[in-house]
């Protein structure tokens, strides 16, 4: 029995993961389907790409991700099956997949037999019916990645920022807001130097937070910096929402300053 998950930018109420979730059980009735989020922000292939980095590597060895977030549909961009470390990625080559393939070495094979589309004109707007929703379904029948098409050795990638770390000055960026506004930084979470750092967050002057281990040991209001739970230096605001109180986007700059 298949493991696939599935992860779109369609939102809560089209009905387009009903529709690749129908193609799939029409392959494989016996797949066990999950959803890990259909709530990506349209298009936003740097958050797309955080997410699937974050979230994958905790799904068990077999696991089939189904990943759509494709502006380029119906271009000329390539559409790709990932094998890594015993894990299977199918969805389009435009980035979606940086994060991931910064863990470790794949095996990208492209996807162009028709033989494992749904049909072998695919619709120009819904790839995700039409080509990534089948090949997820014919792997987990137990298809192998060498049959959809040929190897592909350079897959598009982001560009991800380095952290600079010198001395009690580290420098990076955001990569990603969660849903509480927390502000998560490419900056690992080294031992810090002291209990107070200044932070500049796109040259805007956030203020000097205190670095605390938990969100409980600041009071409601108060700005902290803390270790997120993928290790990054974490900036948040208790029970409020940090990056709309000061405007803050994912790719924003940010100096992190010991104090």
């Amino acid at each position: 029995m298949a493991l696939i998950t599935l992860t779109t930018d369609f939102g809560r109420t089209s009905p387009y993961v009903a529709v690749m979730k129908g193609v799939i059980l029409s392959l494989d009735p016996h797949a066990t389907l999950i959803d890990l989020s259909h709530e990506i922000r349209p298009q936003n292939l740097r958050q797309a790409s955080y997410f699937l980095g974050t979230a994958t590597p905790y799904f068990p060895a077999g696991t089939i991700h189904l990943c759509v977030v494709d502006p380029g549909v119906g271009s000329s961009r390539a559409a790709l099956c990932i094998e890594q470390a015993g894990r299977y990625f199918v969805g389009p080559d435009n980035g979606l997949f940086t994060h991931v393939l910064t863990q470790g070495p794949a095996i990208i094979h492209q996807l162009t037999n028709p033989q494992f589309w749904r049909t072998p004109t695919p619709s120009a707007t819904f790839h995700g019916r039409d080509i990534f929703a089948p090949v997820a379904a014919h792997l987990s029948r137990g298809s192998q990645p060498a049959q959809f098409g040929p190897l592909l050795s350079q897959p598009v990638l982001l560009p991800l920022p380095t952290a600079v770390i010198q001395g009690r000055r580290w420098q990076g960026s955001v990569q990603f807001i969660d849903d509480f506004g927390n502000i998560i930084t490419n900056i690992p979470a080294a031992q810090p130097l002291s209990q107070l750092v200044k932070v500049t967050i796109q040259n805007k002057p956030v203020g000097v937070l205190r670095w605390v281990r938990t969100y409980s040991e600041a009071l409601p209001g108060q700005w902290i910096g803390l270790t997120s739970s993928d290790g990054f230096c974490e900036i948040a605001e208790v029970n409020g929402h940090a990056a709309r109180s000061i405007g803050v986007e994912e790719g924003d700059t940010v100096e992190w300053e010991w104090q």
